[in-house]
């Protein structure tokens, strides 16, 4: 989910649910509190009166005990004169914050009103019975008091006053202690909404940058072997994706620099090895002469000759340090030209040949590609490649005679170049490694096969360079093919030609 997404989420969680969750908690709460209400007082179905007109609400709480009362005026009188029965009738009052006051003539005898001080003169005047209904109810409005009033004689002929007296702020406790609830639930479901959005937050955007942080610690103090785990697909998640990306490429790049250093190491040993020996073999034969060992002219040509061709060998390890120099750094200069493929390997195996005879080998070479066919490559870098490949085929020459041979191939988009040998083979096992730097199947570094261990790795740069792939094949005890393929480059002659009869035929422009 992205951030922007959850920002918005974020908003309606904090605003919209809660004020519904408030909404949903208050009507609930309002409903059990007018429940209590019902069941307390009496007033079943009385919503209206609960949230409108509480003074009528007020007034049906107490009309039961008004009604009883005026008929124990008319029955009998004289039983308002009765404490126990007051206090009775007092008590059940005094649950729906009521209560009542008697009065005779002109004074109080009972007052179980406690809410407010009520006196003589707070009390309506008397109303004679026979002139109405002898009974009302009036609003204190000073003292906020609502009083039904009952007049009556006594048996004795005094003036009798029954009052009922009712707070107005009667429901004022259970609605404060409602409201109070509400506040205090509204406040619970902001904090549990606080709560749940910060968990959220800090799930899905505070602890992947606190996982970042981590990890960015961990490569400033060179520690690149950790992982970083990724479980959202936001923008932090992409971010952090981008960042285990960054840290893979450069546990890679450490990898591959101290691979190279090794690999620097190695062929530093190899050519200081492989140089020692033709100047240990030079030094010998310049010794010999100046000993006047080499005492014929047959001799002295077979010293120098063995001297020159040492000097050869050097010159050659020297050409490889050079151009694996060039391979690490990626800047072999390469010179691109079009060439006819049977003229250019013609060539090739024309020098190699002269090499062969001179060494008594048996060389050969064929092609079933036509004269015309053309490949874009750099002679002399190609050149290399197949001097490298046939120097490979001499180490590891086993037999005599000796042969190799050349082959060029048609295979449609691409010509095949196939060079074989009938010396000692390679292992299965060892086919998918020859072309790394420095592998050999002959762990033993000795004079016949030294040589720096790059030679096919230059081979496989230079033909990869070109847009090639080369492989290999062999059977051990009987010998070894490289192959290596060249995609054909386009024939802007026959195009032309073919453009040309497509104009003639009315075809064309």
């Amino acid at each position: 989910m992205k951030i922007k997404t959850q920002l918005m989420l974020t908003f309606f969680t904090a605003t919209v649910v809660p004020l519904l969750l408030i909404v949903l908690m208050v009507a609930g709460m309002m409903r059990y509190q007018l429940h209590v209400i019902e069941e307390t007082y009496g007033v079943e179905g009385q919503y209206d009166m609960l949230l409108g007109d509480s003074t009528q609400l007020l007034s049906r709480m107490t009309q039961t005990t008004a009604r009883a009362v005026a008929d124990t005026t008319k029955s009998s009188p004289d039983t308002l004169m009765d404490k126990s029965y007051l206090d009775t009738v007092n008590d059940q009052l005094s649950k729906i914050f009521s209560g009542i006051i008697v009065r005779q003539n002109n004074r109080i005898i009972y007052n179980g009103y406690r809410e407010d001080t009520l006196t003589i003169a707070d009390l309506p005047d008397f109303q004679d019975p026979s002139q109405n209904t002898g009974a009302g109810f009036y609003i204190d409005g000073a003292k906020a008091n609502m009083l039904k009033q009952i007049d009556f004689r006594f048996t004795d002929g005094a003036y009798g006053s029954v009052f009922i007296v009712t707070s107005l702020s009667g429901l004022i406790p259970l609605i404060r202690q409602m409201f109070w609830q509400m506040i205090l639930m509204a406040i619970m479901i902001m904090v549990l909404a606080g709560m749940f959005l910060t968990t959220w937050l800090f799930r899905t955007i505070l602890q992947p940058i606190s996982k970042l942080q981590e990890a960015t610690k961990q490569i400033r103090d060179g520690n690149l072997d950790f992982t970083l785990e990724v479980q959202s697909d936001n923008e932090i998640g992409l971010l952090c994706q981008d960042f285990e990306d960054m840290r893979i490429r450069l546990k890679e790049s450490a990898e591959e620099k101290v691979e190279n250093e090794r690999e620097s190491r190695v062929l530093i040993r190899n050519i200081s090895h492989d140089l020692r020996t033709p100047l240990t073999a030079i030094k010998g034969y310049v010794e010999g002469i100046r000993d006047g060992i080499a005492d014929s002219p047959e001799k002295l040509d077979r010293y120098l000759r063995t001297i020159y061709n040492k000097t050869n060998d050097m010159d050659h390890l020297i050409d490889e340090l050079t151009l694996y120099s060039r391979i690490d750094t990626n800047r072999i200069p390469y010179n691109f030209v079009k060439v006819r493929v049977n003229d250019y390997f013609r060539d090739c195996s024309e020098e190699v040949g002269v090499d062969m005879d001179a060494r008594g080998v048996e060389f050969s070479y064929g092609s079933n590609v036509a004269d015309n066919v053309k490949v874009i490559l750099d002679p002399e870098q190609m050149k290399r490649v197949v001097n490298n490949i046939i120097g490979n085929s001499l180490k590891y020459m086993d037999k005599k005679p000796g042969r190799i041979t050349i082959r060029i191939l048609d295979k449609g988009d691409f010509i095949q170049t196939v060079i074989e040998d009938n010396g000692v083979g390679i292992p299965k096992e060892d086919l998918r490694k020859i072309f790394e730097r420095f592998y050999r199947t002959d762990k033993s570094r000795n004079s016949k096969r030294g040589g720096s261990g790059i030679g096919l790795s230059i081979v496989k740069k230079i033909i990869e360079d070109h847009g090639g792939r080369i492989w290999a094949t062999s059977d051990e005890n009987k010998g070894t093919a490289m192959h290596f393929e060249l995609r054909k480059a386009e024939d802007e002659e026959k195009y032309a030609s073919d453009s040309e009869q497509t104009d003639e035929g009315g075809n064309g422009k």
